[in-house]
């Protein structure tokens, strides 16, 4: 029993060695991805508008649908809070929209980008437009107006007396 007890003790330290050794790693940092800040460092007024500006350019990855700049979830709250301070230290706009793909893969961009399997998302409808109008438009020259003869012939051979009768009273007006 004791030598039970020790193990699961020595399991737990374990664990929280390991946690401990994680939680105490500092985040990487944009400069690990995209290198030095290339821009100006910003200040209050003209960071507020920038802030915005690359915030609304981001897609929240819990609300999925909206930016980080309309999300009231902690997670875009605290992303926006990582433009504003990269923007602070001189990051420009393409750095920070770069270190966010890398981070979050192409789905952050709210406007994604014209390549790869995205130029498909933007091809494929208008080619399954093309590929429709070209299929009605044979469809359509196929479809001839039937001669007056062709009309004739099919009336003298339906001998339906209501037919006949609603041909007469039409042919009468």
């Amino acid at each position: 029993m004791k030598t039970r007890l020790s193990l699961i003790a020595v399991r737990w330290s374990l664990l929280a060695l390991l946690f401990a050794v994680f939680s105490a790693q500092k985040a990487p940092d944009a400069e690990q991805f995209v290198g030095p800040p290339q821009g100006k460092a910003l200040v209050s007024p003209e960071l507020d508008v920038k802030t915005q500006e690359l915030a609304s350019q981001l897609r929240c990855p819990v609300c999925q649908g909206l930016a980080i700049a309309d999300s009231p979830s902690e997670m875009a709250i605290n992303m926006k809070k990582q433009v504003r301070e990269l923007l602070s230290r001189g990051f420009t706009d393409e750095q920070i929209l770069k270190y966010f793909e890398q981070s979050y893969g192409q789905f952050v961009l709210l406007k994604p980008k014209f390549a790869g399997v995205n130029s498909l998302v933007w091809l494929l409808p208008i080619a399954l437009l093309a590929f429709g109008a070209l299929i009605v438009v044979t469809k359509m020259k196929k479809l001839e107006v039937a001669p007056v003869s062709t009309i004739d012939d099919q009336r003298s051979t339906i001998n339906d007396p209501y037919i006949q009768r609603v041909r007469e009273l039409v042919e009468k007006q």
